[in-house]
């Protein structure tokens, strides 16, 4: 998003806003992995409040995702289809 900066004597600057990102290790139990990510704090709480790396991502729409998030993706999925056969 675009901005302005308004001064004391009202004169406005232009300025964006960035979100607010942070580099995060998160820990995939499906993997047993850790994955190092840059995501916002928003979803750094999602992810704290859905219960998990996995369970975020599972559900989120790949064009929601960035490239690495896909693949950890995939990689979550083909792990549990290939779990599921051996526990029935």
């Amino acid at each position: 998003m675009t901005g302005h900066n308004v001064s004391h004597s009202n004169i406005k600057s232009n300025r964006r806003f960035l979100p607010a990102l942070k580099v995060v290790s998160l820990q995939s139990e499906v993997l047993g992995q850790t994955f190092r990510l840059r995501i916002t704090n928003a979803a750094l709480r999602t992810v704290d409040f859905r219960g998990g790396l996995d369970v975020v991502i599972a559900m989120a729409s790949d064009d929601d995702l960035s490239l690495r998030a896909r693949k950890i993706k995939r990689q979550i999925k083909a792990k549990l289809a290939a779990a599921q056969p051996a526990a029935a």
